[in-house]
């Protein structure tokens, strides 16, 4: 009767071990936000008028932004910092998470799973980069062109920190496309021949998600369209490289 107590105790063990190993990660991340978010602290108000560079390039001669809340000179470089911070980190976040979840992956799991890591961490990046350089000044110069006469464009930092901040998130989740196609190929959702096939339906998806989440001009909405939807074919392709191969070696 031995056996049987002994099963629920091995368990148990198990499960604390990695509930110590997760907290561990998860320590670990923490302080690597915390230690770059105290080194940028004093370039707190730098990094903020960086961010808004883009913006008061293009504001009307004699216009700038504003605070509207007492505290928010000093708030919301801060929030910046640890958004700053958190861009910074997420590659010690997510090597963090990959130790914590790789051992109990297949090896053919291991070998689709750390290129999408990577590839998603680097197009969230590069979709980041997309909206500060090109599409943030097409926009705010379409802003600034149709502010109505007798109306003066002041912006305050705080609602100009989160559109930003609302930009950046949703251009990086955008130019995930490759990661989302490779991932629904993989676990069987659709198919290389459906994906292609599907093409016509990708467009139109594009460039409705692109006119809800872009401001309202016809040129930021295409610059977001058009990289999705060349991402779309480059997702073709990684199915075509990393999923085909794996089901191949698989029916072997």
């Amino acid at each position: 009767m031995a056996a049987p107590e002994q099963e629920p105790e091995g368990l148990e063990e198990g499960l604390f071990s990695h509930l110590i190993e997760l907290r561990s990660r998860l320590l670990r991340a923490i302080v690597t936000v915390a230690v770059v978010l105290m080194a940028l602290v004093p370039f707190a108000n730098h990094l903020y008028a960086e961010l808004a560079a883009p913006l008061v390039a293009r504001l009307p001669q004699g216009a700038h932004l504003i605070a509207t809340e007492v505290a928010s000179p000093f708030v919301t470089p801060l929030k910046l910092a640890f958004y700053a911070a958190l861009f910074i980190s997420m590659p010690m976040i997510l090597y963090q998470l990959w130790a914590f979840v790789s051992p109990g992956l297949y090896r053919h799991e291991k070998r689709l799973a750390r290129p999408l890591l990577v590839a998603a961490l680097a197009l969230f990046y590069i979709g980041c980069a997309f909206a500060y350089f090109l599409v943030l000044p097409a926009a705010f110069r379409f802003l600034t062109a149709v502010t109505p006469e007798g109306v003066e464009m002041m912006t305050d930092i705080t609602h100009y920190l989160d559109f930003v901040m609302l930009m950046f998130f949703a251009f990086g989740l955008c130019f995930e496309v490759p990661v989302a196609v490779v991932i629904l190929a993989a676990i069987g959702v659709v198919t290389l021949e459906q994906l292609r096939d599907g093409r016509r339906y990708a467009i139109v998806g594009a460039f409705t998600i692109a006119a809800f989440i872009t401001p309202p001009d016809i040129t930021s909405m295409i610059m977001l369209a058009v990289p999705m939807c060349f991402l779309y074919e480059l997702g073709l392709l990684a199915v075509r490289w990393l999923v085909k191969p794996r089901a191949e070696a698989e029916a072997r």
